[in-house]
């Protein structure tokens, strides 16, 4: 395999898996800033009718990332069998033996 092959594998190794962790942290920050706007509202005691458009955007930003959640993990699984097909890895552990395979592929060459 090529130095370049294995730089890119290598790079892919590292951002699907920081992709994914990133839409997680923000689906939990837009979580916690749901509970709050709630939160708040009961509180205070203002009718159910205040702020309801706001929490109405934030679920719908909720439903959002947990789509976006899925494409990521289809461009994983994609990138993963581009990977079999171009380089013959075998990436049915993946990503923590795939990765150790490519990093030693990588330092290797």
């Amino acid at each position: 395999m090529s130095d370049k092959f294995a730089a890119m594998a290598a790079r892919l190794q590292r951002e699907v898996p920081n992709a994914e962790g990133h839409v997680d942290e923000t689906l939990i920050a837009i979580s916690s800033l749901m509970t709050s706007v709630v939160t708040a509202r009961r509180e205070t005691g203002v009718p159910a009718k205040t702020g309801q458009g706001t929490i109405l955007r934030l679920a719908k930003a909720q439903l959002s990332l947990v789509e976006v959640g899925g494409e990521i993990l289809r461009v994983h699984g994609e990138l993963a069998e581009i990977g079999k097909e171009t380089a013959g890895y075998d990436l049915r552990e993946c990503p923590a033996t795939a990765l150790a395979e490519v990093s030693s592929l990588a330092q290797a060459n």
